[in-house]
């Protein structure tokens, strides 16, 4: 009753009569002066609570410095009067987005007013060590809300108080759950941006804490608190070089692996256990928190130095994770981009792997393990046939399974860079002397015939084919040689995958034999090369795309696979000679020709790739043979050589190439028609029901995107150079070659200049030396002479001194003498006479 009746008097005048709101604002403000009762003061501040939010400018600007006087002077003392004063300054300070922007400008100016110096946020963070539950949550939340707005004010604030850090820190390990979870939203807040205050947090002891409450959570089956935590340990560790080696030197790396089930210290020979494998995925929030624990893990991974213990185990989770699990797939994804680009200290090759895959129509429950097999040729399958050999997805690529094969090419990439593994994989696929060519998984994929209708999954195949194909020739001359003598065998690519064998390592053995092929009779035709065989398949895909009567979706489908099979004969023909000649001769140019000629306005994907590709075979075409860069000129002349410039130019025009990303490779796919068949239901790794999931396609990868912007000007040139000139990239080495050695020309002559220089200061400094010389000696002979003089004064003065001493004693003898013989001897003469003899004596 006392309460409502000291609002009631403050709300009505001294005459009784209801007043204005700025009326009743202005005499709360001034109950709030230090003179008045504490009880006053609570009540003006519940009332001023009250008012805020319809009244927010009115009590924001009239009230704003008394409330901060009482938060000074009177929150620690009454803990109620303190969490009203903090609720009343966080809804004068808050800013929500959504708002109108007067309303938010009014959070801002009143958080910069509060912020003006650090009085407000060191009582706040002196607030956090109180005892009164209402009083700390509240300090938290209003210093929530001051981050949120003005966080680099509050970081500068925070680095100076006294006390903050360990008040903060405390707060992780209350139990009371409300102000323990605030604190960890705080502290996220906190450190964003801020090495200095990470680097104290880590030191203070915040990572053994939080992880202290994701253990306690039951880790990442826990809830959004784990989330949270775990979001707080990857904002220390990222970007923080400092807090990396902190944290790799501790002990909790084991208990990071541990929370994904994955064994710290499982043995290399040894497989990753089951329960780590195969896991129930059917609570979105676990998935969000191990999607946490996987970056901090790849963290970890990346090592700068040499490979130690913690990243070798960490690479292998990652690796397991991603080729081996039932993890969902955006989490698979994850964890193969975060595999180092330095695979050495993990040789994919060696590492055994023991893949899972869902049984059909069991929803996810039943799992039937394969046959251990290389990670490496697991890697190869995964890219090829897609997750779970296409199980779940059937003939629907979604972009989810699309990003997850895009992620291990990359992986392929990074281990495909030293020449003498690309080498090594290439040479298995060459046929010994004697006995066939192996029929592997890549090499079956790429010799597959296109047939009309498209087999999507086909499609997708051999495009992937074509990109791990392309990085194994790439920047290797020698694999390029050996890739020109692979004879696939005859009717391989009319084998059905499961006959196929797995992907031969690196460093590998024999692969196991492959299944002969029945004999069709037809031993007259010499067996074609696997570049004669990708050439012919390009001819046959241009013939099937030309036809009117296509329907779109099958339209798409050729064009991506002429553009797998251009992309990957122009990386291979670059710089080889020989490749050159034997496409050419194996009569694609004039498969090449027509797309060019009648590609339509808005068609820039296809016959840009294939003037590409032509001027390719002219400006490497340097060996003698049927086709000669003679016999392609005049092509060039009457297709017209600026329209094949533009072709080349428009083709970074297209939608398709230009959103190809360092990143990602992927693209949305245009909506499709449901497929026929019935895919099989999705387990409960999958994140969203593959029939709702959005689908995905490729076109380039980022390495063929980068080796075309680095070489297309080249080729523009190139068309444009008489048949009988050097080659444009001859002449820009030999231009080279001789700006080179005029650099070295200069560069000796400047040396001769320097030489010279310096001998002829030599000879000056000779001379000097002579005459240097000169001024010694006859310093010398003076420093003789004058020596010889001192000996002679030496000497007189040693003789003096003699003929002195006989005087005197001459002289004592005389006075001795005169004594005896009567004679006055003087007084003077005697004390000289004695101290003489004094002296004698001495």
């Amino acid at each position: 009753m006392d309460f409502f009746s000291q609002i009631n008097v403050a709300l009505r005048g001294p005459t009784g009569q209801p007043q204005s709101a700025a009326d009743t604002i202005s005499r709360l403000a001034d109950r709030l002066s230090p003179s008045t009762l504490l009880a006053d003061r609570r009540a003006a501040v519940l009332s001023l609570k009250g008012l805020a939010r319809d009244w927010r400018a009115d009590v924001g600007d009239r009230a704003l410095p008394g409330l901060l006087d009482v938060l000074q002077n009177d929150a620690e003392v009454d803990a109620d009067i303190g969490k009203a004063v903090l609720e009343t300054l966080i809804v004068l300070c808050e800013v929500d987005e959504n708002a109108p922007v007067p309303a938010r400008d009014l959070g801002y100016k009143y958080t910069d007013a509060v912020l003006v110096d650090d009085k407000v946020a060191q009582k706040l963070f002196a607030l956090m060590a109180d005892h009164s539950f209402y009083l700390r949550y509240s300090a938290l939340q209003f210093l929530s809300a001051l981050l949120q707005n003005r966080r680099q004010v509050v970081q500068t604030y925070f680095l100076k108080a006294p006390v903050g850090v360990t008040s903060l820190i405390a707060l992780l390990e209350d139990k009371r759950e409300i102000i323990r979870n605030e604190a960890i939203f705080t502290i996220q807040s906190l450190i964003s941006q801020s090495p200095e205050i990470q680097k104290i947090m880590a030191f203070e002891g915040a990572f053994e804490k939080l992880f202290n409450i994701i253990v306690n959570e039951q880790g990442v089956e826990g809830g959004v608190v784990v989330q949270d935590a775990l979001a707080c340990i990857d904002g220390l560790l990222r970007f923080n070089q400092s807090n990396q080696s902190y944290f790799r030197g501790s002990s909790l790396p084991p208990v990071l692996l541990s929370l994904i089930g994955f064994p710290p210290s499982l043995p290399f020979d040894a497989p990753a256990p089951q329960q780590f494998a195969l896991q129930l995925w059917d609570v979105p929030q676990k998935r969000t928190n191990t999607s946490f624990v996987v970056g901090v893990i790849g963290l970890l991974a990346r090592h700068a130095g040499p490979p130690d213990v913690l990243s070798i185990s960490c690479t292998r989770c990652l690796v397991e994770l991603g080729i081996s699990s039932n993890a969902p797939t955006g989490i698979k994804a994850q964890a193969l981009h975060l595999i180092p680009s330095n695979l050495s200290s993990l040789p994919l090759a060696e590492m055994v792997v023991t893949p899972y895959v869902p049984v059909p129509d069991t929803n996810g429950e039943e799992w039937d393990r394969l046959e251990p097999a290389s990670a490496l040729d697991a890697l190869v399958e995964l890219v090829l046939h897609g997750e779970y050999n296409g199980i779940i997805d059937g003939d629907r690529r979604t972009k989810e399974g699309m990003e997850l094969r895009g992620a291990a090419v990359a992986v392929f990439q990074n281990f495909v860079q030293k020449e003498e593994i690309s080498e090594a994989i290439v040479q298995a696929m060459v046929s010994q002397p004697g006995s066939q060519a192996p029929v592997t998984p890549l090499l079956y994929a790429l010799t597959t015939v296109p047939v009309s209708p498209l087999v999507i999954p086909s499609v997708t195949s051999t495009h992937f084919a074509t990109l791990l194909f392309s990085h194994l020739l790439r920047f290797s001359p020698r694999a390029k040689v050996l890739a020109r003598s692979i004879v696939p065998q005859a009717g391989s690519s009319g084998q059905s995958h499961g006959d196929s064998s797995f992907f031969v390592p690196a460093d590998g053995g024999a692969p196991p034999a492959a299944p002969e092929a029945d004999d069709d009779g037809d031993d007259a035709d010499a067996p074609q090369t696997l570049l004669q065989i990708l050439s012919e398949h390009l001819s046959l895909a241009f013939l099937a795309r030309s036809r009117a009567d296509l329907p779109d979706r099958e339209a798409r489908e050729w064009d991506r696979l002429c553009v797998g099979y251009l992309c990957l004969l122009i990386q291979w023909l670059w710089e080889d000679p020989a490749a050159v000649r034997e496409f050419l001769e194996a009569g694609a140019l004039g498969a090449l020709v027509e797309p060019i000629n009648q590609g339509a306005e808005e068609d820039t994907l296809i016959p840009g790739l294939c003037a590409f590709l032509l001027g390719v075979c002219y400006e490497f075409n340097r060996e003698p043979g049927e086709v000669t860069r003679a016999t392609i000129h005049p092509i060039l002349t009457r297709l017209g050589i600026d329209m094949l410039s533009g072709r080349i130019t428009h083709l970074r025009d297209d939608d398709r190439f230009k959103a190809i990303g360092p990143d990602s490779f992927v693209l949305t796919s245009p909506a499709a028609p449901t497929p026929h068949h019935q895919v099989h239901q999705a387990p409960p790794s999958a994140g969203v029901p593959k029939s709702d999931a959005e689908e995905g396609e490729i076109w380039f990868d980022w390495a063929f995107v980068d080796f075309w912007k680095s070489n297309y000007y080249t080729i523009q040139k190139a068309i444009a150079v008489d048949p009988n000139s050097l080659s444009s990239a001859a002449g820009q080495e030999s231009a080279m070659l001789i700006a080179s050695l005029k650099d070295v020309i200069r560069n000796q002559a400047a040396e001769i200049d320097k030489l010279q220089s310096q001998i002829k200061s030599l000879g000056t400094a000779t001379d000097e030396i002579a005459t240097l010389r000169t001024q010694v000696d006859a310093l010398t002979e003076q420093v003789a002479s004058v020596e010889e003089k001192r000996r002679d004064v030496e000497k007189e003065q040693e003789d003096l001194l003699v003929l002195l001493d006989e005087l005197n004693s001459k002289r004592r003898r005389d006075k001795e003498r005169m004594r005896e013989a009567g004679l006055e001897v003087s007084e003077d003469e005697a004390e000289e006479d004695d101290e003489d003899e004094d002296e004698d004596e001495e």
